[in-house]
């Protein structure tokens, strides 16, 4: 027996498994959450040093070394934002993230504010999906209701209008007969077929 066999050296290697897509988009989303919380953390403490630099008057910040990273978002609150990202489709993935670095831009947040914001941007977006269902699903509705009408007036049918017959009935004829008149809108001409 040869060594070979026992380690699996001349094997090619295994080709990397394919991920469901609503995964990759939550890891996605969820690794621009951490960035943007990571450069607002490194904002706020430039900003605090600058503070501390126009208070004091001296820079020290030669001098204080920060941890990595210091806050972290909390594991219920990242299980909420992980089954919210789940809720958005491959599409929305690009712009999502672009509404949420515009929205971070604008406002610059604190850190803990940085989770918050990311919250209403997939809000936003998944009641924009809704919108969008409804809508398609309205067309859809409508493109059939349309079908169905079309095809109705294409439809000839063999009834003729006969206005000048003598046996059309009136209100006055019915009122001197002493009759009940029948329910039928009397303005409208009555349909007889042609033989």
């Amino acid at each position: 027996m040869s060594l070979a066999s026992w380690f699996r050296w001349n094997e090619p290697p295994n080709r990397i498994s394919q991920r469901n897509p609503t995964e990759m988009v939550a890891e996605t989303l969820m690794m621009e959450l951490s960035w943007q919380t990571k450069q607002a953390e490194k904002q706020q403490r430039e900003r605090e040093n600058e503070y501390r630099k126009i208070k004091t008057g001296v820079d020290y910040g030669w001098l204080v070394s920060y941890p990595k990273q210091s806050y972290d978002i909390s594991p219920g609150e990242r299980l909420q934002l992980e089954d919210m990202c789940a809720k958005i489709p491959p599409s929305y993935c690009g712009p999502v993230i672009l509404r949420f670095r515009q929205l971070v831009a604008e406002y610059e947040p604190e850190v803990q504010e940085v989770s918050r914001l990311f919250r209403s941007v997939l809000q936003e977006a998944v009641e924009k999906i809704k919108e969008e269902e409804e809508a398609k699903k309205l067309a859809r509705q409508w493109n059939t209701k349309n079908k169905t009408s079309l095809s109705l007036t294409t439809f000839k049918s063999r009834s003729r209008i006969s206005p000048f017959i003598s046996d059309i009935k009136t209100i006055s004829e019915d009122v001197e007969r002493g009759t009940q008149p029948t329910r039928r809108v009397w303005s409208m001409p009555e349909f007889r077929n042609t033989k």
